[in-house]
């Protein structure tokens, strides 16, 4: 699976791993019901509701894709602690080499399993990785019912804010901000 990165981007999007039908597909997020495209719209990252076959129109919003697990599974949880950890180490090396300003982690989990920080929860962490900023986000999986699809676009919502980026979408009329 490709990741959809450039160098310097403002949020690089880091999913656990690619799902199989995502991997069929070629596409990130491209599993029937993961809910991350209309959480990228409704929460304002994007001016329009995106495919999965348009990722590549993200760099020239500053956003961008990778996973912290590359192996495509069918489920998140065939993942061995050992291929968590390596990937997170994968992870910090990309991200010294692209400098996003942020990693947008998209579950909690996966983001405990791959850097050890047991006590982690949705929000910003404390620690960088890679000289990244670190949000973690609800898992977009249409599996996670703790975060329906509105609330799942008031977390990423509360990032972009943070990373100082405009409401792209026009659905939340928070206006522009400085991207400095």
């Amino acid at each position: 699976m490709a990741d959809v990165v450039a160098e310097h981007l403002d949020v690089v999007f880091v999913g656990i791993n690619p799902g199989l039908p995502s991997a069929l597909r070629g596409h990130n997020f491209a599993t029937p019901g993961n809910r991350m495209w209309p959480a990228l719209h409704r929460s304002g990252f994007t001016p329009h509701l995106f495919r999965p076959d348009q990722e590549h129109d993200l760099p020239a919003l500053g956003l961008g894709i990778t996973s912290i697990v590359r192996r495509p599974t069918a489920r998140a949880s065939e993942l061995t602690p050992a291929e968590y950890v390596r990937g997170g180490e994968d992870l910090r090396r990309r991200t010294e080499i692209l400098r996003p300003r942020w990693l947008a982690l998209l579950g909690v989990t996966g983001y405990r399993a791959a850097f050890g920080v047991r006590a982690a929860a949705v929000g910003p962490q404390d620690a960088p990785i890679g000289g990244a900023r670190v949000w973690v986000l609800p898992n977009p999986s249409g599996l996670n019912a703790h975060f329906p699809p509105a609330a799942l676009a008031v977390e990423f919502a509360r990032l972009r804010i943070a990373a100082g980026l405009p409401d792209r979408s026009g659905l939340l009329g928070d206006g522009p901000f400085d991207n400095s």
